[in-house]
């Protein structure tokens, strides 16, 4: 009952309500980081949604643009900035997730939307995470976040979508709110930024450099044809 005919206008509700409370924060982090990026401080991407519907997610953006001779963007760490590090250590830069959550793009709990190029690597079966709206926080976010292992949070995925009710969410929420404060398991330890699934696989083993060059290229194409 509450998943299938409460959750959305819950979730409508909520974000409206925080977009309201937030608004004088978003309005000064926007104009700070319009000078702090030199340029547009929001950063969008596509991300796959609900029934793998590709949606476009909109943050603060925590990087510069900037690229080598060859037209490739540097490395995250270095373009990583302290003005990006801080939005990302208080979890600042998620706050315009709430327009995605007003559309109808995200709930305020679910599994977190993770890149195409992520998607493309799983399984069938952690694919099956899909069947719900992604969420501004999740059960893999108060159980490690970044800091656990990426089947670990797939599977903390899967146990979410299995049994979706109200005072789950409520209780995700409230140690979402904790972990915010406490700024704990933002990234990897050794990283500054999250791994990706793909990379990971390639790093351990798991795939082969074929099949990540294959899978790639597929989320490309899946990103094309949004």
């Amino acid at each position: 009952m509450y998943e299938k005919y409460l959750k959305r206008p819950l979730d409508f509700f909520l974000s409206l309500c925080a977009l309201i409370v937030l608004s004088p924060v978003i309005l000064v982090l926007t104009v700070v980081g319009a000078f702090a990026m030199k340029g547009n401080p929001f950063f969008t991407q596509l991300r796959p949604g609900k029934d793998e519907k590709i949606f476009r997610l909109i943050k603060f953006r925590t990087m510069t643009c900037e690229k080598d001779s060859d037209g490739n963007f540097l490395p995250d760490d270095i373009r990583l900035t302290k003005y990006g590090k801080f939005l990302r250590s208080t979890s600042l830069d998620e706050l315009p997730e709430l327009f995605n959550i007003l559309k109808g793009d995200m709930a305020v709990v679910g599994p977190r939307p993770q890149l195409v190029r992520d998607m493309v690597f799983m399984t069938d079966t952690q694919r099956l995470r899909h069947t719900v709206r992604p969420g501004l926080s999740g059960l893999a976010q108060v159980n490690g976040r970044n800091a656990i292992k990426w089947e670990n949070k797939l599977a903390f995925d899967l146990e979410y979508i299995e049994n979706v009710t109200f005072f789950g969410d409520i209780r995700i929420i409230f140690e979402t709110l904790i972990k915010v404060f406490k700024r704990e398991n933002i990234n990897d330890e050794n990283m500054e930024t999250a791994e990706d699934f793909g990379d990971y696989l390639l790093r351990t083993g798991a795939v082969t450099e074929d099949d990540y060059r294959q899978n790639l290229a597929e989320s490309l194409l899946l990103m094309k044809g949004k």
